[in-house]
């Protein structure tokens, strides 16, 4: 009986001794916890200097730098810890009230709201290495003087000086925020080569991105950094529930070292939310028109990111108060242009959008098309659907919308080009990646998905509907980045008996001013998809 006792006793005692040990380590990690700094990092991508443009989204407007900046304060004073990232593209393909001042209202932007970190993107070149250095360490230009540059630090850890072989931003910035190091690595993407004209990217080379960011990882790793964000300038998107993700990040992620937490997309101008190999994957639209919100929480013992979410947060002006600091300084820049911008240049009786339909044909495209083909006098014009960049509402048009829907200043090329030679072009339109429907004037035809590539044309005509002879010459419109081989359209390259003319935009401008109403608004009967039902 006594011995009984005695195993029930030490039974009980191993019991309380387990149930205490186990007691221990619930509220020593709930110690843990409470411990955790919680971080907010609010990011933005693709800005393009649209300081005062609005688009409609659900029906509501957004975006402008006066509404944006609301949000960012606002979101800023719920956290004391809040950093500010862009990811590249806040610059180039601008609205006129920051081009025309070469940009630097922009930037006036970013550092008033007290940016701390970004990187470039491909825009960035748009004027060449000499202007972004320029834009982003101060110095002088002939139009608008001394500028004083960025007062907060930018990374690059792939764009090289080809001389030197070292990058021209640094590879990677360390933030500390409450005593934890942070470690910002940027990188913009390879295929910048393809999107700006070879002049704006002389003298600079851009290395495989993964190989870039793993060499930034490893020597913060050694300084002893262990919560590692990338600002990535390469396309990634998902759905809203963060499925199907794709683009070049999603691929990154599962290449890239296991220490990286965060992976900031851009370039594509999409939504992407989502986690990929345990590392947090977001890009919030484009033009200001949203931003993310990243949360974080550190473990300060280890300096680790423990925890890590994002919301995509749109900047509804409805329920917003505008800021008045910022709404201040665009109405300063925007009162010296006004008189170019608000001038009134022609009437459209319909909006004119970009909006390419399910065959890839849009009618703002159509107009711009029919524009460089009046302009130089061809058969044929082609138009790069990533250069139109916003829609024509309907009434009025201002030169400064035409600005904004067709900001690039590229002078047009007029070539030759066999039928056969046409043809390929439209093939190309299915190489290298996502698709790229050139926007077309002076011809017709009807493509199938269900074909390979470069198999895809099928019915090529002329406007008038008789078909278009391979082995005939015919005169064709482009511009420069296309008639150099931009974006992977290399058939451009082998045209003959070259010859330039005025920018795109004037060509635009004066198109619009010749003509009113429904003429500006083509039926959209170029460009077929067949069996376009049945995917």
């Amino acid at each position: 009986m006594l011995h009984r006792r005695k195993i029930i006793l030490c039974i009980l005692i191993s019991f309380t001794l387990i149930s205490t040990s186990a007691c221990d380590r619930q509220l020593q990690h709930a110690n843990a916890e409470d411990n955790y700094i919680s971080i907010q990092l609010l990011g933005i991508n693709d800005f393009h200097g649209q300081l005062d443009v609005y688009r409609t989204v659900n029906g509501k407007q957004v975006g402008g730098a006066e509404y944006l900046a609301s949000y960012l304060k606002k979101y800023e004073q719920e956290n004391e810890n809040t950093l500010l990232l862009h990811v590249g593209d806040s610059i180039g393909a601008s609205a006129p009230v920051s081009s025309l001042h070469q940009d630097e209202p922009t930037i006036d932007f970013l550092n008033r709201l007290g940016f701390d970190v970004g990187t470039v993107g491909n825009h960035g070149f748009d004027e060449g290495y000499e202007e972004l250095e320029r834009l982003l360490f101060g110095g002088s230009h002939e139009h608008t003087g001394y500028f004083e540059g960025v007062n907060f630090p930018h990374t690059a850890a792939n764009v090289m000086d080809q001389e030197t072989g070292k990058s021209i931003l640094p590879p990677y910035v360390i933030k500390e925020v409450s005593g934890i190091p942070i470690g910002f690595i940027g990188i913009v993407t390879t295929e910048t080569t393809k999107f700006v004209l070879p002049d704006g990217i002389k003298g600079v080379v851009f290395t495989d991105e993964v190989a870039a960011i793993n060499q930034a990882a490893e020597e913060l790793i050694e300084k002893g950094v262990k919560a590692i964000v990338v600002l990535a300038h390469n396309s990634v998107s998902t759905k809203k529930d963060g499925s199907d993700p794709s683009g070049d990040v999603v691929e990154f992620a599962q290449r890239v070292d296991d220490e990286i937490d965060i992976i900031y997309g851009a370039h594509n101008h999409t939504y992407a939310n989502t986690i990929i190999d345990q590392k947090l994957i977001v890009q919030s639209y484009s033009n200001g028109t949203a931003f993310s919100d990243v949360d974080i929480k550190i473990d300060p013992e280890t300096g680790d990111i423990v925890e890590k979410k994002a919301e995509i947060v749109r900047t509804y002006h409805k329920g917003m108060e505008p800021d008045a600091e910022i709404k201040e300084m665009v109405d300063s820049y925007r009162e010296p242009v006004d008189s170019y911008v608000q001038k009134v240049i022609g009437y459209s009786s319909d909006k004119m959008t970009r909006k390419q339909n399910q065959s890839g044909e849009s009618g703002l495209g159509n107009v711009i098309a029919d524009s460089l083909r009046h302009e130089m006098e061809t058969d044929v014009a082609f138009v790069y659907p990533g250069g139109i960049r916003a829609d024509l509402d309907k009434g009025e048009i201002t030169w400064g919308e035409v600005y904004t829907a067709f900001p690039f200043d590229f002078r047009l090329v007029k070539m030759n080009l066999t039928g056969e030679q046409m043809k390929a072009v439209l093939e190309e339109q299915w190489m290298g990646g996502e698709p790229r429907i050139l926007q077309i004037s002076g011809m017709r035809y009807t493509w199938d998905a269900h074909m390979p590539i470069g198999e895809r044309i099928k019915e090529l005509l002329d406007e008038d509907g008789h078909p278009i002879d391979d082995h005939q010459m015919y005169t064709v419109t482009m511009n420069e980045f296309l008639a150099g081989g931009g974006d992977g359209f290399s058939v451009f390259r082998k045209g003959t008996n070259f010859m330039e003319g005025s920018t795109e935009l004037d060509a635009l401008t004066r198109y619009i001013q010749g003509h009113e109403g429904d003429i500006l608004v083509p039926k959209l009967n170029r460009i077929k998809e067949v069996n376009i039902f049945i995917k």
